[in-house]
């Protein structure tokens, strides 16, 4: 499987829809989904888990992954608070006693994730470049003496 670009090679329209823009709608959706089924918005959560976790593959390492997924995590529970502000249903599923709290919960587990995810990222950049390395090496002929 080829590795993806990397989010700083990305141009700054792909780095806004995939670093704001896509957190911001998920985000909000799960804000909708909150007050209408717990189960639709267990989904979303998971897709978005999912998200975070991959997105960090577009990092060289889990520091650069972290740091995306902080951003991510502060967007996403943002959006999922003001948009279920919005709605204005009763939320089928805890906010917690001050839920503001949940954009800090979002950005620690977005941050986690995408960490990881940039961690898997750089142990397969560096197999992929120690793999070249060494085919290059089987594929010299032998010096003769």
């Amino acid at each position: 499987m080829p590795l993806p670009v990397l989010f700083r090679d990305r141009s700054r329209l792909g780095q806004v829809l995939l670093g704001g823009v896509v957190p911001a709608a998920v985000g909000a959706l799960a804000g909708v989904l909150i007050g209408v089924s717990s189960a639709a918005y267990w989904v979303v959560a998971v897709l978005a888990a999912a998200g975070a976790l991959l997105g960090g593959f577009e990092h060289r390492d889990a520091s650069g992954g972290a740091a995306r997924g902080v951003c991510g995590g502060l967007i996403y529970g943002g959006a999922l608070l003001g948009a279920h502000a919005v709605a204005g249903n009763h939320a089928k599923v805890s906010l917690g006693s001050v839920p503001a709290l949940l954009i800090v919960v979002t950005a620690i587990v977005g941050m986690v994730l995408s960490a990881i995810g940039g961690r898997i990222s750089r142990g397969r950049r560096e197999r992929e470049r120690d793999g070249a390395g060494s085919s290059r090496e089987a594929a010299r002929p032998a010096p003769s003496s």
